[in-house]
C-alpha cells in the first residue's frame, strides 16, 4: 500500500503549492489562465485548420506554406522585432501583439459565406502570414516575460501546470469540435468551431494583458543627465534590454550548443507537418470526429506527461527530457505510418502527445538554463531565427518529399530523422 501511495504522489503532483510565495501567485494564475483559454482556440482553428484546406482542395505545397509562410515572415522581421521589443516595456509589447495576432482568427469565421474553396484556402494562407508579424515579437516577447514572471525555481513548476491544463481543455474541446463537425452540416460545422477560436484567443488575451511584473526603482534624479526627458526618470519596466541586433558572441559556449539541438530538433518536426493531413484525410479517409478521437487521445497522452513533468526535471534535468521527449514525438509518423488505418493514427498519437508534454515543457527551460541574463534579449532573437529557418526549410522540403517518395513513405523516412535528432539532443546538447 505505502508503494502505491508513493506512485501516485509521483504521478498525480499538486495543482498548487502551499510555499509559492504570494507575490507570484497572480501571475501563476494569469499564466494559468492564459494557455487554459488559448487551448480553445488549439483545439479548433490550429488543430482543424490543415484538415479544413485540405476538404477544400488544398494540395501538398499549399500545406506546407502554411508553416512555412510563417517561418519566412520571422525570418524576415526577428531581428527588427527584438529590437522594437527592447524599445518597449515587456507588458505593453505582449499585450498589443497578441491582439493584433489574435485579430487574425476573425475572418476565418466568415469566409466560406463570400469565397470559394480555392479562394478560401489562399485567403487561410495569407491571413496566417499576416498574423505571424506580430506574432514573431510576441513569441520572443513572451519567453521573455515567461522568465521574467516566474522564477528559474518554479518554471518547470509553472511549464507542467501549463501543459496540463492546456491538454485538458484541449481534450475536451477537440471532442466537442468533433462533435460539432458531425452535427452541422460543412463548411458551418467548420465556421462554427473557428468562431469558439476566436473566443479563446480573446480571453487568453486578457490575461496576458494581466500579468504584471515587478519594476526596478528608478534612479535618483541627480544620477540622471540633464538631457534625460520624463519617460527615462520613470521606474524602469522589464524589458528586452541590452545591445539589440545578431551578436555572434552569444553563440559561443552552451547557448550555441543548444541552438544547434533544437534547431536540428524543430528541422525533423516540421519535415512531415504537410503531409499529415493529406494522409489522414486522402490516405486513411478519416472522418472528422475519428480526426477528433485521435487529436483527443494525443492530449489525454500529453496532460498524463505534464503531470510527471516537473518532477522528471528535477531527476534528470531539462536536457534528457527534451531527449527524450524527442523520441516519443519520433513515433508519432513511423505508428501512423505503419499502421496504414485508423488504428494506426489512434495508436500513434499517445506517442505524441507524451513527447509534446516533455518535450515542449523542457526545451525551452533547457534553453533558458544556458543564457546569462544579460544575453537574453540577444539570445532570444537567435533562438527565433534559427526555429523558423528550420520550420521553413522543414516544411518546404517535407512537401517536396511528400510529393517525390509519397506521403507514406516521407512519413517513415521523417519519423527515422526525429529519432536522429532526439539521439543528437541527448549526445551533443
Amino acid at each position: 500500500m505505502r508503494r502505491l501511495s508513493d506512485l501516485a504522489r509521483f504521478v498525480i503532483p499538486r495543482l498548487g503549492r502551499p510555499i509559492v510565495p504570494g507575490t507570484f501567485r497572480a501571475n501563476f494564475l494569469h499564466l494559468y489562465l492564459d494557455i487554459a483559454w488559448f487551448a480553445m482556440t488549439a483545439a479548433t482553428a490550429m488543430s482543424f485548420v490543415g484538415v479544413f484546406i485540405t476538404r477544400q482542395g488544398a494540395t501538398a505545397f499549399q500545406l506546407g506554406l502554411l508553416s512555412a509562410g510563417p517561418g519566412v515572415v520571422n525570418l524576415l522581421i526577428s531581428t527588427s522585432a527584438g529590437r522594437w521589443l527592447e524599445r518597449r516595456p515587456l507588458e505593453k509589447s505582449v499585450r498589443q501583439t497578441a491582439i493584433l495576432n489574435r485579430l487574425t482568427y476573425v475572418p476565418w469565421v466568415v469566409l466560406p459565406f463570400f469565397l470559394t474553396p480555392g479562394a478560401q484556402v489562399w485567403s487561410i494562407l495569407g491571413l496566417t502570414v499576416l498574423a505571424s508579424i506580430p506574432g514573431a515579437a510576441l513569441n520572443m516577447g513572451f519567453n521573455a516575460l515567461f522568465a521574467e514572471a516566474v522564477p528559474m525555481e518554479w518554471r518547470g513548476h509553472v511549464a507542467g501546470r501549463r501543459n496540463a491544463l492546456y491538454a485538458i481543455i484541449f481534450i475536451l474541446v477537440t471532442l466537442m469540435a468533433g462533435w460539432i463537425l458531425k452535427t452541422l452540416a460543412f463548411p458551418l460545422g467548420y465556421q462554427a468551431i473557428f468562431a469558439l477560436a476566436v473566443l479563446g484567443a480573446a480571453m487568453s488575451t486578457v490575461h496576458l494583458g494581466l500579468i504584471r511584473l515587478r519594476q526596478v526603482p528608478a534612479p535618483e534624479p541627480e544620477a540622471v543627465t540633464a538631457s534625460a526627458d520624463a519617460e527615462a526618470l520613470a521606474p524602469v519596466q522589464p524589458a528586452l534590454k541590452h545591445r539589440p541586433g545578431l551578436r555572434l558572441e552569444v553563440l559561443h559556449g552552451a547557448f550555441g550548443k543548444v541552438l544547434i539541438a533544437l534547431m536540428v530538433f524543430h528541422l525533423s518536426l516540421y519535415l512531415p507537418s504537410p503531409l499529415f493531413s493529406l494522409y489522414m484525410v486522402n490516405d486513411l479517409n478519416l472522418t472528422d470526429p475519428q480526426i477528433s478521437f485521435g487529436t483527443a487521445l494525443f492530449y489525454v497522452a500529453m496532460l498524463g506527461g505534464s503531470l510527471v513533468l516537473d518532477r522528471l526535471v528535477r531527476r534528470w534535468g531539462n536536457q534528457k527530457v527534451t531527449a527524450i521527449g524527442a523520441l516519443f514525438i519520433s513515433c508519432y509518423p513511423l505508428v501512423m505510418a505503419l499502421g496504414r488505418s485508423v488504428w494506426g493514427f489512434v495508436a500513434a498519437s499517445p506517442f505524441g502527445g507524451m513527447g509534446w508534454a516533455l518535450a515542449g515543457g523542457a526545451m525551452i527551460n533547457w534553453l533558458l538554463e544556458r543564457v546569462s541574463p544579460a544575453e537574453r534579449a540577444a539570445s532570444l532573437v537567435w533562438y527565433n531565427l534559427a526555429i523558423n529557418a528550420a520550420m521553413l526549410v522543414g516544411s518546404l522540403l517535407g512537401s517536396a518529399g511528400g510529393d517525390w517518395m509519397g506521403v507514406r513513405m516521407a512519413l517513415l523516412v521523417f519519423g527515422g530523422l526525429r529519432v536522429l535528432a532526439a539521439l543528437y539532443i541527448l549526445k551533443r546538447g
